[in-house]
């Protein structure tokens, strides 16, 4: 690689890093080059696909040129950074070449906003074309789509991305126009409808879209942030919501100073409570409302819905239906299908549970066996919340002198 394509590597690549929308961006280490297990990370993701392979991108932007100047953003155009754009040549030869390399499996492709959004957008479209085109590269390719580019140009995207992604970013538009005046909620949400319109339309299955929303910049409640994706989910727009947790890379007097850490436990908890909406039949009231506008960070949102609502509990497992098995905390969707078709041949009791591999930590304390309440917990919520948050401790016996058996050291017999 040339010593100008590699150095826009970096900068590109390292400016790609925060966008959360494909997962994991590798991980941070202080070693020197040189040394033993220096290496370079940057432009390598990974992510998951849905039977569970881990997937290796180059995750990259076109450029870090941007006409915009969102107060949370490292590319915003009133910092001082430096600078770099890939031709869409240049970015199609590069993931050419990793991929015969064997180093990536696709590319997830995003772009500051140079000159103009649909011209942003013509040069990501003629990155793909090159690929799809001429290098007949059938793999994997995620697009961040260009909030007000011309819906004629995101069509022929569309038409040549695995998935696409458009970041809300703020779960308001009072927040957007605070930190994003350039942005907001339905500009963002557009490219969106128009993919979800161009599936449609053309009787295919719809392509997957996501959304990143960033938590922690604005003052917006958990409640705020599970409605906003539970109407996105509703509204078929999305198939994945990431949460990130607010990192300060900007100094900007409308931004949080933050104290502490990184929210990084209630990104935890979106992501739990995002988790329920999609496997577990939750609206989002129900782990979220006004009396209780944000998660619990001492126990997952699960639990907190089952200790505050102990008039369900505990649940007989060999007569309650397979939606109340799926709101048992600690048991999960595979968990609830192993008890199904167990069940079908016998009635099942605690050791049986542990046989199919059914984690009773949580569980324990919501449900009963042939009758059974198996914890020696009293079935109150303060008691059960306790309990799970500082389990009792085994105790541990040390072993003297006297008991040990030397033959294993001795070969005695």
């Amino acid at each position: 690689m040339k010593k100008d394509i590699y150095e826009k590597m970096q900068i590109l690549a390292d400016s790609a890093k925060y966008d959360v929308s494909c997962s994991s961006s590798g991980s941070e280490n202080n070693y020197k080059t040189g040394q033993l297990g220096a290496t370079h990370n940057s432009g390598i993701c990974h992510t998951f696909t849905a039977d569970g392979r881990c997937v290796s991108l180059l995750k990259v932007l076109l450029t870090n040129f941007c006409i915009y100047d969102c107060a949370y953003c490292i590319n915003r155009k009133s910092n001082d950074i430096k600078r770099a754009a890939f031709s869409p040549r240049q970015l199609a030869d590069i993931t050419i070449n990793f991929y015969k390399r064997n180093y990536i499996e696709g590319l997830f492709l995003s772009s500051g906003i140079i000159e103009n959004e649909d011209h942003t957008m013509l040069l990501i479209l003629r990155t793909l074309k090159i690929l799809r085109q001429e290098y007949f590269f059938n793999g994997y390719i995620h697009v961040k789509l260009i909030p007000g580019a011309d819906e004629r140009l995101i069509e022929q995207v569309v038409n040549l991305a695995n998935r696409v992604s458009s970041n809300i970013e703020l779960p308001s538009d009072k927040s957007l126009k605070l930190l994003a005046p350039n942005k907001s909620k339905e500009k963002v949400l557009q490219p969106l409808k128009y993919a979800r319109d161009i599936s449609l339309q053309k009787d295919i299955k719809p392509i997957g879209m996501s959304t990143q929303l960033i938590v922690g910049a604005t003052p917006e409640s958990d409640k705020d942030i599970l409605k906003l994706s539970s109407v996105l989910y509703d509204k078929a727009l999305l198939k994945r919501v990431y949460y990130s947790a607010y990192i300060p890379v900007n100094d900007d007097k409308n931004l949080p100073s933050l104290i502490n850490k990184p929210p990084l436990l209630r990104e935890h908890r979106l992501y739990q409570a995002d988790w329920l909406l999609r496997f577990y039949d939750f609206k989002y009231d129900e782990i979220v409302n006004d009396e209780f506008p944000n998660l619990d960070e001492e126990v997952d949102p699960k639990t907190f819905w089952a200790l505050q609502n102990l008039q369900y509990f505990p649940m007989e497992i060999n007569k309650v239906s397979k939606e109340e098995l799926l709101r048992i905390p600690g048991i999960g969707v595979r968990g609830v299908f192993k008890i199904l078709k167990a069940r079908k041949f016998k009635s099942l009791d605690f050791e049986d549970l542990k046989k199919l591999k059914i984690s009773l930590k949580k569980a324990q304390y919501f449900i009963t066996c042939k009758g059974k309440y198996h914890s020696k917990i009293a079935f109150y919520k303060d008691s059960i919340k306790q309990a799970i948050i500082q389990p009792p401790k085994k105790k541990i016996i040390q072993p003297s002198l006297f008991d040990m058996d030397y033959s294993a050291i001795t070969g005695e017999i």
